[in-house]
C-alpha cells in the first residue's frame, strides 16, 4: 500500500511539472455508482447484491498530444453490497483520487474516447448491517471492522460533446478491506458519469 501511494504522488509531481504550460481544462463531474463488494470466505463466495450511490467532485485534464490526455480528480464515493446470508449489508463513504489516461478519437466538437488508470481511496465513514440492526463500521483501532484505505484499477468509455464528457466505467479494487483472516472483501463499481469542462480551446 505505501509503495503504491509513493508511486501516485511521484506520477502526480512529475506530470504536474511536465504539463504547466500544456493546455488544461478544470470541471465538475457526478453520477451514480452501482457498487459491490466481494466477500469470499475459506474460498467460497457469497451471492452479491449491488447498491446505488453516487459519485461526484472536481476533475482536470491534460493535453499530452493531439489524442492523448490525463485526467487526474478528487471524488466523493459511496460504495457498498447487499448479500443473501443474514441480510448483511456494508456501505462506506469514501475519498478517491483517480488518475486516468484518456486516448481520445474523432475531430471537431465530437470525440469518443476510452481510459484506464489507477486510483487510490479512504473510507471516512461507513454502516453495516444485519437482521435489521446496523451500527457504524470501525476503520481505526485494534477492533476495526474494515481498512479504510483502497486502491485499484479504473477502465471505461465515454463520449465528449464540446466540453460535456458522459462515461461509464468499472472499477476493481485491490486492496484488502478485510482487516482480519476471517474472508476476503474487495470492491467493485459500476459507475456512470457525467462531467462538464472549462477552459482550453
Amino acid at each position: 500500500m505505501k509503495s503504491f501511494v509513493k508511486i501516485l504522488v511521484v506520477i502526480a509531481l512529475v506530470l504536474s511539472s511536465t504539463y504547466t504550460q500544456a493546455q488544461t481544462r478544470f470541471g465538475i463531474k457526478g453520477g451514480l455508482n452501482l457498487a459491490s463488494i466481494t466477500l469470499k470466505v475459506g474460498g467460497v463466495s457469497a451471492d452479491t447484491k449491488a447498491v446505488a450511490g453516487i459519485n461526484l467532485g472536481l476533475i482536470s485534464e491534460f493535453t499530452i498530444s493531439d489524442n492523448l490526455f490525463l485526467q487526474p480528480g478528487l471524488l466523493f464515493s459511496t460504495k457498498g453490497s447487499k448479500y443473501k446470508i443474514s441480510n448483511l449489508s456494508f456501505n462506506t463513504n469514501n475519498i478517491e483520487i483517480p488518475i486516468n489516461l484518456l486516448y481520445k478519437l474523432g475531430t471537431g466538437s465530437t470525440k469518443l474516447f476510452g481510459f484506464a488508470g489507477p486510483y487510490i481511496g479512504y473510507a471516512t465513514s461507513g454502516k453495516y448491517g444485519t437482521g435489521g440492526v446496523s451500527s457504524d463500521i470501525k476503520f481505526s483501532g485494534n477492533n476495526k471492522d474494515m481498512n479504510a484505505f483502497d486502491l485499484g484499477l479504473n477502465i471505461g468509455v465515454g463520449v465528449e460533446v464540446r466540453n460535456l464528457q458522459i462515461s461509464t466505467q468499472y472499477g476493481l479494487g485491490l486492496a484488502e478491506l478485510n482487516s482480519d483472516n476471517s474472508g476476503s472483501l474487495k470492491n467493485k463499481v459500476i459507475g456512470i458519469s457525467v462531467a462538464c469542462l472549462f477552459g482550453g480551446k
